[in-house]
């Protein structure tokens, strides 16, 4: 059988998961929601410094997969939904930088997995779109209107809308948008030898202090970050990075 998501890293340490079932428009299903969730920890375990989501063609993920989930219980549902839940967990939680490339659509669970990482960067072939409700059920309501604002959000999910790239990258969901694959690789280039050649650490902490201060008050998130710099602090690696300023290093 394909693997449902295929798991490389390179010798920088960048590891890239590619979704890999374009037969079926890389829907979710229970493999891959398995795959995802596992090359999610293979990468903290690999101390990875940089994570890219990718797909194998023209769709990044056109949402659950429906035919598997034709035949199921309710009870197979509920434990399918819950792994996908756990997979989108797990690369939101990752500790270090991760980017979502998308080149195609993201239709529903493929909308989850890239809002999860901390930035998307598309062309303008991608798009994205949520009619979870329109069919009857229920999900992609928490992510996106944290991001997007649940007006739209909501216009999104009760009508069907499609929201371009160009659209998405206004409301702030999409980072970058560059003209085409050769663009960006070369940003996914630029990027990522930028994060590479930062304190690891310095990146996780900032990562940390963002995503839960967020969700705090003004007072709780202030406190994050004085705990991040106390880390910090007590690391030491910050001496060598304020030692070569002035020396040439920019």
């Amino acid at each position: 059988m394909t693997e449902a998501v295929l798991w490389e890293m390179s010798a920088e340490g960048v590891v890239t998961l590619t979704l890999n079932r374009p037969e079926a428009r890389n829907a979710l299903n229970t493999a891959m929601a398995e795959a995802l969730l596992a090359g999610a920890r293979r990468a903290v375990a690999e101390q990875a410094k940089l994570v890219l989501v990718r797909a194998n063609g023209p769709v990044f993920c056109a949402g659950a997969d429906l035919k598997e989930r034709k035949g199921m219980g309710e009870d197979q549902v509920r434990a399918r939904r819950l792994k996908g839940f756990a997979a989108y967990d797990a690369l939101e939680r990752l500790p270090m930088p991760s980017i979502a490339v998308l080149q195609g659509p993201a239709v529903g669970s493929g909308g989850e997995i890239a809002a999860a990482c901390d930035m998307i960067v598309a062309t303008p072939a991608a798009s994205f779109r949520t009619p979870e409700a329109l069919w009857g059920t229920v999900g992609a309501t928490q992510r996106l209107p944290r991001i997007i604002g649940k007006r739209l959000a909501k216009d999104m999910m009760f009508t069907g809308r499609t929201l371009t790239a160009e659209e998405a990258e206004r409301a702030g969901l999409v980072s970058r948008l560059v003209p085409d694959e050769a663009a960006l690789e070369a940003m996914l280039t630029e990027i990522a030898r930028t994060i590479l050649a930062a304190p690891a650490g310095a990146l996780r902490q900032a990562k940390r202090c963002i995503d839960e201060g967020v969700e705090r008050d003004p007072r709780a998130a202030l406190a994050t970050e004085l705990m991040a710099i106390e880390e910090n602090l007590a690391e030491g690696a910050w001496r060598a990075t304020m030692a070569g300023f002035g020396n040439g290093r920019p």
